[in-house]
């Protein structure tokens, strides 16, 4: 499969907009003109460039194999208006634009697998599902969520695939318990697990006592950064050939954009990879929600959103 640039932009249109629960449609978005769009693989997801400019992520949700891209979508009440613009907006027939497929939420098939998702964090896992059973891979799903009206896809989940779906439903008494689930290890076997800060949150102060790499995550909200004095550094972009100083309070990515050099974003607050920028000398503190502890340690890139400098300089492909 050839991997598409994670910077390529595609004219789309909204296929089709569905219901999919209560507070959520489905879209499935063609490529304008005709045509397929950019293979993907389970756990990627999409920037969505909606006509008022702003730009969100999705995960997308449907075959591997479709022609189409398929998401899904949660009204957010206290949400930035971009799902309020779908929901109440965007029809069928409606052009957009969309950068991607990007992934930080890799699938490894043939390795037995626990998902664990909630609320919308069911849409990354639905394709690894969808691998996991076409590999023959063990797996099993834990799927939590308010009501059961809320949860997208767990009728059809429950119904396809019976014994494997575990459906944890806290207006019905029955509350995801990450200690209970996680308490003992087991080997051999990786988590994977998408939802609301609280039950990641939980879901890694569960597996603490589990070999390392056992747990891949996928988060809506940035992390949330102890309240600390920063520190300025000098930045060198080795490609510009400038040298910048990033001031306490100002990210790399404000200061590089005031220096006139284009770099792709759009969260700004960790949570999409968009900013992805490799490091050349110096040691980053991450302050990212895309990297793994081990992509993190092994100081590659940095989210220069978010991660400031661990020392005075740092030297990055910009």
């Amino acid at each position: 499969m050839t991997t598409p640039s994670r910077h390529a932009e595609h004219d789309i249109v909204v296929a089709a907009k569905t219901p999919a629960a209560d507070g959520v449609v489905v879209l499935d978005l063609v490529a304008a003109g005709g045509g397929r769009l950019p293979a993907w693989r389970p756990g990627a997801h999409i920037d969505l460039v909606l006509p008022t400019g702003d730009e969100r992520q999705y995960s997308l949700c449907g075959a591997l194999d479709a022609d189409a891209w398929r998401i899904a979508v949660r009204r957010a009440e206290a949400g930035r208006g971009g799902s309020a613009y779908v929901h109440n907006v965007l029809e069928t027939g409606m052009s957009l634009r969309a950068r991607g497929p990007v992934s930080h939420f890799e699938f490894q098939p043939e390795v037995p697998a626990l998902f664990i998702a909630g609320g919308i964090g069911i849409t990354p896992i639905l394709p690894m599902i969808e691998s996991a059973e076409a590999s023959g891979t063990p797996w099993r799903l834990v799927y939590a969520g308010r009501t059961r009206v809320s949860m997208a896809f767990a009728d059809e989940l429950v119904r396809s695939h019976p014994g494997k779906v575990e459906l944890r439903v806290s207006a019905e008494g029955s509350r995801l318990d990450a200690g209970r689930l996680l308490g003992v290890p087991a080997a051999g076997t990786v988590v994977y697990c998408c939802g609301p800060t609280g039950l990641v949150d939980a879901v890694e102060a569960a597996m603490r006592a589990w070999p390392q790499g056992s747990l891949h995550v996928e988060r809506f909200a940035p992390k949330v950064v102890p309240a600390t004095a920063d520190a300025g550094f000098e930045v060198e972009l080795a490609l510009s050939g400038q040298t910048l100083s990033v001031p306490p309070g100002r990210s790399i990515l404000d200061v590089v954009e005031d220096a006139g050099i284009l770099v792709l974003s759009s969260c700004r607050e960790g949570t999409c990879g968009t900013c992805e920028t490799a490091i050349l000398d110096g040691t980053a503190e991450h302050r990212d929600t895309i990297l793994s502890e081990d992509e993190q340690s092994a100081n590659r890139t940095m989210m220069i959103c978010v991660s400031r400098s661990c020392g005075d300089r740092l030297v990055l492909e910009l």
